[in-house]
């Protein structure tokens, strides 16, 4: 397809442009920020620069549904022009950032102290606001402010902040179905945690293997099928984060079939690390939900090629080399960067024949963009589009190392992991972050909210007529008080009576 331009901006010629249906050999021309037109060289109008990318294949932009900027609050951890950058150099373009800073995003004071920080981004980025006891009653003030989602920690996590109680949850849910907003949960039961952790710490564990041992699959298990529960009486969007354990797989694929609207992310830690690794990087790997053993790789992999797993994350979380290497496990600071290594260890595997490129694309572009109701905009190589692309060599090898990561802080446990397949340039909007595998720096700050874009389908919800909100009011007909028909009202003392 293209449209006829006296001049574009740019055109890359020679490339194989992906889909989740297909590879073809195109070129794609643009204008500004969108790509004006895809096909044949022929077909492209002329430029003020062109782009060979022979051999090369042109996907779009991933977005990562789950990071930790770490902005405001931890700057010694990431910031937003550093958390960005790793982002850019990895072939994401777009991030939707956690609300587990300091402040929490539960405010407009705080997310505007968080949209001010995003100013320096080098993606373009979606904020998930929080959805706790203290906020739902801010939720619709939260969304006109600036954010695009929401998150309820249901399980304990980075910052500790409380979860909801299951009566706020539900309660959250009846206020965002009727909006169409999805909420992304982390789904880990913190009273069984909580138990166990500190049975553990009273017998003296402290081991690598102890953080898992707190953490079992039940508590996945359980929590996601509270979760899914309370979000199917309302009608309400939820996504689950980083899923974890094949033994919670059975729940979503119900769910599924029965109509939820639940999207599913998992990571690639889950899907190519496990308690095999241990030894080699201890507390390096404490994360929630844990790595768990070996047995939960393959089921993950499935799940994404069936659909029950929807998308590729990161769940990008820095911490600094002290907090993540102390000796006692619970002490540890649970993740680590993983923004910039998602793509050169997912094409590995593409590379190794466990998934297509059309695959990938799926799982780490359109499914998020649909998700997120950003697709058609983003998520797309086709005109009209945002001109986000990752432009990469499957044949390129090499070894990741954490000193090249653009994260303040670096230690994971990808470090000296041999990869095939790699971004080589990143556009943004038209307009290069990345090029000849290095950060554009004058680009910080071309990443924008994409709030604007945004565009969620029709809502809908379910049982509004039971919802908090429609059962404060005594129903009309009904008397004000429970005594039958005709009974005398007790009758009232007065003060002076008394």
């Amino acid at each position: 397809m293209s449209t006829h331009y006296r001049e574009v901006d740019l055109v890359i010629r020679g490339a194989k442009v992906v889909s989740p249906d297909q590879i073809i050999e195109a070129s794609v021309a643009i204008a500004g920020e969108h790509i004006v037109a895809v096909g044949h060289d022929d077909t492209m109008p002329p430029a003020r620069q062109e782009m060979r990318a022979d051999g090369l294949y042109l996907l779009p932009g991933a977005i990562d549904s789950h990071v930790h900027f770490r902005d405001p609050g931890y700057p010694n951890k990431e910031t937003w022009r550093t958390g960005s950058a790793a982002a850019a150099c990895g072939g994401v373009t777009t991030v939707f950032e956690m609300p587990n800073t300091n402040p929490p995003t539960g405010t407009i004071e705080a997310l505007n102290l968080k949209l001010k920080a995003a100013e320096s981004s080098y993606c373009d980025f979606g904020i998930h606001g929080l959805l706790g006891d203290d906020t739902i009653d801010h939720l619709q003030d939260l969304l006109e402010a600036g954010v695009t989602s929401f998150k309820a920690f249901v399980g304990n996590t980075f910052g500790n902040l409380p979860s909801p109680t299951d009566g706020a949850l539900l309660e959250g849910f009846e206020k965002l179905a009727p909006l169409g907003i999805r909420t992304v949960v982390h789904a880990e039961n913190s009273s069984i945690m909580a138990r166990r952790q500190k049975r553990l710490v009273e017998a003296g564990r402290m081991d690598v293997h102890a953080h898992l041992a707190a953490r079992p699959s039940v508590c996945e298990i359980e929590a996601i099928g509270r979760v899914l529960t309370l979000a199917e009486w309302a009608g309400a969007r939820v996504h689950i984060a980083h899923h974890s354990a094949a033994d919670s797989l059975f729940v979503i694929r119900a769910a599924k079939l029965r109509g939820v609207d639940v999207t599913v992310e998992t990571c690639p830690q889950y899907m190519l690390l496990s308690t095999d690794d241990f030894t080699r990087f201890g507390g390096i790997m404490r994360v929630n939900p844990p790595i768990r053993e070996k047995r939960h790789n393959q089921p993950l992999w499935d799940a994404l090629m069936d659909g029950t797993i929807d998308m590729i994350a990161t769940d990008h979380a820095p911490h600094t080399d002290e907090e993540q290497t102390r000796a006692d496990i619970f002490k540890c600071d649970c993740g680590f960067p993983g923004v910039e290594t998602q793509m050169p260890l997912m094409l590995t595997e593409v590379n190794r024949g466990r998934a297509s490129l059309m695959d990938y694309v799926k799982w780490s572009s359109v499914a998020p963009a649909k998700a997120w109701g950003i697709y058609g905009t983003k998520g797309v190589i086709a005109p009209g589009a945002h001109a986000d692309i990752a432009i990469v060599d499957l044949n390129r090898s090499g070894v990741l190392s954490q000193g090249k990561l653009q994260s303040i802080s670096k230690l994971n446990p990808w470090n000296g992991r041999a990869v095939q397949g790699y971004p080589l340039h990143t556009l943004l909007r038209g307009r290069f972050v990345m090029r000849d595998g290095k950060l554009v720096t004058d680009a910080v700050g071309w990443g924008k909210s994409v709030k604007g874009i945004q565009k969620m389908p029709t809502p809908q919800p379910r049982n509004t007529h039971l919802y908090s909100s429609a059962i404060l009011e005594t129903p009309a007909g009904t008397a004000p008080h429970a005594l039958p028909a005709g009974y005398p009202l007790p009758a009232v003392e007065t003060e002076a009576a008394s």
